[in-house]
């Protein structure tokens, strides 16, 4: 029996940790030199840009590209970062500097046409030597925040059912490359046939030896580069059974970094940085910022938030400033550095009880300090809330959830069961952080929109400067 042999190799979720990227390559130009080329192909499985790095947001994903292209990459998948944070003007620019390699995702469309961008496929066929390899890409379903930027994200299970149908008698294997996390990957080698491999992502799970659900086979390769998966199978002609003779993940520690990789990477960032030099705007004095109370920094952007999506009161966590700014010139490549988040503005209605639970909340160390990862935060911990149009006095010394005396909004007592419109960030519509800030209803999503752009508009505002002085939490007597 004339068995053929299929490697797989695979990374995923590498957010712009440059820094991996030599040791990446390196590992993956000696793995793959192990086998026959014709046997292997490499995939990425998505969010390899981050725009919290400079050598990203300064080439607006051009640098992640050309060491896409150096690695020598097959096929990619975008995932969230890549359809969230960079608008499709922006994608298509950036893909279209890389090196034959294929951008496959059969669940996202444009818009307009319905149909993939000239740049993306649904899915590709990879002739191994007369082994056709069917590869369908899925990424992570957030369908409001992809209509504002003009794509169709479609329900991920029916796609890929649909597609699996598809490609079945077309092919000898069938791999699914998912952004959809290990909770989906599970439940599609449960309920959906004809799929032979997933490669997941998303939830930076490492499975350092894959599982087995059904007939399919479930492999993932943790996050930041730190590891480099592998799978290498046995498929038999006649058969058509396919084996997995190696499964596991390489720790990327274990290999040199690529001395090639690592001078692109250089030169990459010396110009990315270059573009993110120039000064914004111009401060007369510096602005701080504090995670545990009133500080100048906060207020600002908690104004901006306020103004930019026109609502009645702004709150923001401390902890999405990691630091304070300097008098002086502040340029993109500073605001980058305090404020990293790819988090959107957004608008919400909250009731009046919702907003006091939170402010509260705020007081309690227990939040303050709470570390919070995922959900687009690059921050370290929540912090507590900035304000504008909002002023509590409190005691500090009371119980928890007794602390505040009075909450007035715009100069008017609170009202527990009004609804206000409140400017904020998307990341507390998710619950995380101050849970009930989640409770109340999305009006609205700004995007393509960062709030270190809001924080940028509002440091070109004299006035708004100004008002960021006054406190919005006062201490009172009991």
């Amino acid at each position: 029996m004339n068995e053929r042999k299929l490697v797989l190799y695979h990374t995923n979720d590498i957010h712009s940790h440059f820094e991996r990227m030599p040791r990446i390559a390196e590992a993956l130009d000696r793995l793959r030199g192990r086998h026959d080329r014709a046997d292997t192909i490499t995939i990425d499985c998505g969010d390899h840009m981050d725009r919290m790095r400079p050598e990203t947001e300064g080439s607006v994903g051009l640098a992640n590209i050309a060491v896409l292209n150096e690695t020598g990459y097959d096929l990619v998948v975008p995932g969230n970062n890549e359809g969230l944070t960079f608008t499709p003007d922006q994608l298509k620019n950036a893909y279209a500097s890389r090196n034959g390699y294929a951008v496959v995702c059969g669940n996202l469309l444009d818009e307009t046409t319905g149909q993939p961008p000239q740049w993306m496929e649904r899915y590709r066929i990879i002739d191994r030597g007369g082994l056709r390899v069917g590869v369908i890409g899925l990424t992570a379903y957030f369908p409001d925040f992809y209509t504002l930027l003009g794509w169709r994200v479609l329900e991920p299970y029916e796609t890929v059912s649909r597609l699996a149908a598809q490609l079945r008698p077309l092919v000898h294997v069938l791999v699914v490359v998912s952004h959809l996390g290990l909770s989906h990957d599970k439940a599609m080698a449960e309920r959906i046939d004809g799929i032979d491999v997933i490669i997941g992502s998303h939830t930076h799970h490492l499975l350092e030896q894959p599982l087995r659900i059904g007939n399919t086979y479930i492999a993932a390769a943790g996050a930041h580069g730190r590891y480099v998966g592998e799978l290498e199978f046995r498929y038999e002609p006649e058969t058509g059974a396919l084996r997995l003779a190696r499964g596991t993940c390489w720790n990327t520690d274990d290999f040199p970094p690529s001395s090639r990789i690592e001078a692109m990477i250089r030169d990459e960032a010396a110009a990315s940085r270059a573009r993110l030099e120039p000064s914004v705007a111009e401060l007369e004095r510096p602005l701080g910022i504090r995670p545990e109370g009133d500080s100048e920094l906060g207020n600002l952007l908690a104004s901006g938030l306020r103004r930019w999506t026109g609502a009645e009161l702004g709150v923001v966590n401390a902890g999405q400033i990691l630091q304070s700014l300097e008098a002086g010139p502040v340029s993109r490549l500073r605001l980058l550095e305090i404020c990293p988040s790819p988090i959107n503005p957004c608008l919400v209605r909250l009731r009046g009880s919702e907003l006091r639970q939170a402010l509260e909340e705020a007081l309690l160390n227990e939040f303050v300090d709470k570390p919070i990862k995922g959900f687009g935060f690059r921050g370290k911990t929540l912090g507590t809330l900035c304000l504008s149009g909002v002023r509590v006095e409190y005691v500090p010394e009371d119980e928890p959830y007794r602390k505040i005396r009075s909450i007035r909004i715009n100069g008017e007592p609170l009202e527990p069961d009004r609804q206000y419109a409140v400017g904020t960030i998307d990341m507390f519509t998710f619950g995380i952080g101050y849970v009930s800030l989640s409770r109340g209803e999305t009006v609205r999503y700004h995007l393509p929109e960062f709030i270190r752009d809001v924080l940028e508009s509002q440091l070109r505002d004299a006035a708004e400067i100004r008002q960021s002085a006054d406190p919005a939490w006062i201490e009172v007597r009991p």
